[in-house]
């Protein structure tokens, strides 16, 4: 069965991320609570630390780190890459792309973003 792929284009993440804080540690919609001076507003890079990785031009998804972490091994980042989807997407993760950028992101957390429906 082929694995969900999220498309978005980066006027779209743009929107999304503008729409969110991190408070206590977790990704939440302004709209659904009251702002405190502790909320941090969300960025590329404050998103990202909720991801399971990413490939990005703007930011060092540290590949041959994370290959390394989940225990293999890889001659460069493009077979790096690979590997790291191989093993994240089966693992309820989904592959999210923005323009040439992909990102692989938990599919609770895409969900509760509304990039993914609900399970049946």
């Amino acid at each position: 069965m082929e694995e969900p792929v999220i498309v978005l284009s980066r006027q779209e993440l743009d929107t999304l991320l503008s729409s969110l804080v991190e408070r206590d540690e977790k990704l939440v919609f302004k709209k659904d609570i009251k702002p405190k001076k502790t909320d941090e507003p969300v960025d590329l890079y404050v998103f990202s630390g909720h991801l399971e990785a990413l490939r990005s031009e703007e930011l060092d998804g540290m590949l041959m780190e994370t290959i390394e972490d989940l225990g293999y091994e890889a001659k460069d980042e493009d077979e790096a890459w690979e590997v790291i989807k191989a093993f994240y997407l089966p693992r309820k993760c989904s592959l999210m792309k923005v323009d040439e950028d992909e990102y692989i992101i938990g599919d609770e957390l895409a969900r509760r973003l509304g990039l993914l429906k609900e399970a049946p």
